[in-house]
């Protein structure tokens, strides 16, 4: 069903889905929705039973946190190692229902709770006139940040399409009443586009997207395959490249919001060089708040030598 999935265009036409077929995403749209509409605390208090039980039952999910934070923690004792695990699934269990939020709720609620960090970085690249490509990451807050930056800036996005049409239908809707445009991860054209009219556009280029156009540059010291894309495109069209990233606070409710200094210099003309600043910039937000990263992604699934067995068992 999945691969079926993957071949339909995008249709965000909600009158496509009423076929029964779709009752039961329609359902848990709709849990999401009364879910959205609680006190962010106990929002909070949910996502972090949500968090505990995906990582009592998720074994394989919990497996790869546990391989990724071994791998990047060293450092970290078995029972500290076990700890981010756990508290990683909270994270994300919260941040699964901040979708809500995203999806459903006006972010400006939030304002009076998020502080933003540094968007003077930001203005003074898009004074340059050539666009902003806005590097993030797939932190646990990944929708509802993407959503209260709206609030402090015009962006677009650009995402990858859901499996399931009608929650890609339902994820786009959303992302466009925040975003000017909501841009396929494919649709290069219209990335440029947006670039030539000085638009920042949000992009994320931290997963592993398999052996094609990357180079391995470490990421918490180990060799890990990272796209160059993010060189290709800042050559071809002289945006500035700005770091960014956003959190949970863990003291009270609250977010903040992180503009860094565009890469300089930046491309270099060595693609190793540029993904290994990437990576470090990457990780140096990551250790902000390491349970808000989403580590049950096989980050390093695609190892220099392919016979290599990899780490999380998968050959």
């Amino acid at each position: 069903m999945k691969k079926k999935y993957r071949r339909q265009p995008r249709n965000t036409d909600y009158s496509a889905y009423l076929h029964p077929r779709w009752w039961s995403t329609w359902a848990g749209i709709i849990v999401m929705w009364c879910v959205a509409q609680l006190p962010i605390r106990f929002q909070w208090w949910l996502g972090k039973r949500v968090g505990l039980l995906a990582w009592r039952f998720a074994g394989r999910r919990r497996h790869i946190a546990e391989v990724n934070i071994r791998l990047c923690f060293p450092e970290f004792n078995q029972s500290q190692q076990a700890a981010l695990v756990r508290n990683t699934f909270i994270a994300n269990g919260i941040g699964l229902i901040e979708l809500g939020i995203a999806w459903f709720r006006n972010p400006a609620r939030l304002t009076g709770i998020t502080e933003v960090h540094g968007k003077e970085h930001l203005d003074t690249a898009l004074a340059e006139g050539k666009g902003v490509l806005l590097l993030g990451g797939h932190y646990s807050t990944l929708d509802l940040g993407g959503s209260l930056i709206t609030e402090y800036i015009e962006a677009d996005v650009m995402q990858r399409d859901h499996n399931n049409p009608l929650m890609n239908a339902i994820m786009t809707r959303a992302r466009e009443r925040r975003y000017e445009t909501v841009l396929s991860a494919r649709d290069l054209r219209g990335l440029f586009r947006s670039l030539r009219n000085n638009r920042t556009v949000w992009y994320a280029a931290d997963q592993d997207y398999g052996r094609k156009d990357i180079v391995f540059a470490p990421f918490f010291g180990i060799p890990t395959g990272t796209i160059t894309a993010t060189s290709r495109i800042a050559a071809r069209s002289k945006c500035k490249v700005v770091p960014f990233s956003h959190f949970r606070r863990d003291d009270k409710p609250g977010y903040d919001i992180y503009f860094h200094p565009p890469l300089e210099p930046f491309p270099s003309g060595d693609d190793l060089q540029d993904a290994t600043l990437i990576n470090q910039i990457l990780e140096r937000e990551i250790r902000r708040a390491p349970d808000q990263y989403l580590w049950m992604h096989r980050r390093f699934k695609t190892r220099p030598d392919k016979d290599d067995p990899g780490f999380y068992g998968d050959k």
